[in-house]
């Protein structure tokens, strides 16, 4: 999967410690522009599949044919928006580094729109984490790893590495 990033906040002046203290905030995104786009083009065209069957002409009006149809029609418009609405933003996870309870909760937004959180790791519980100048990646305390977000910014970067240093080991 690949990642973009976006931080909570920016630097004041005078004050380098509020820096450290707020929260970072990574949302998760598909990794494949050429997926999404065949994603959206097949849902596109299963949607509009839909209607057209009961646009063309030379087919029978039975009302066998007619539920047939029907269920035809239901299918390909529920499968087309599936795969439009697969990689949604809405539909993303977002990953928050908190600085103030020292861990890393990914949260995902239920039903009703709210955010609920589905992980929770304190800083303790990862075993190491590698950052560079595009990405980091954080490893499990067992060697595997956990997961690989990109970073779309220094600053962003600078902030993660600060909140993450003397309490998790980075790796060079």
């Amino acid at each position: 999967m690949t990642f973009f990033t976006e931080t909570s906040g920016t630097r004041l002046p005078g004050l380098p410690e509020i820096e450290t203290r707020l929260p970072i905030r990574l949302t998760f995104e598909g990794n494949k522009a050429l997926l999404h786009t065949v994603f959206r083009i097949a849902g596109t065209a299963l949607i509009l599949a839909a209607p057209a069957l009961f646009l063309l002409p030379g087919s029978v009006a039975g009302p066998d044919m007619l539920l047939m149809k029907f269920g035809a029609a239901l299918f390909f418009f529920l499968c087309g928006l599936a795969l439009l609405m697969r990689n949604h933003a809405d539909a993303q996870p977002m990953v928050y580094f908190d600085p103030i309870r020292r861990e890393m909760r990914i949260l995902q937004l239920n039903e009703k729109g709210r955010p609920e959180t589905i992980l929770r790791r304190s800083y303790d519980s990862l075993g190491a984490a590698h950052i560079t100048s595009r990405s980091v990646e954080l490893w499990d305390v067992d060697g595997s790893i956990l997961m690989r977000l990109p970073l779309r910014d220094a600053d962003t970067r600078q902030a993660l590495r600060m909140q993450l240093s003397g309490l998790v080991r980075i790796k060079a």
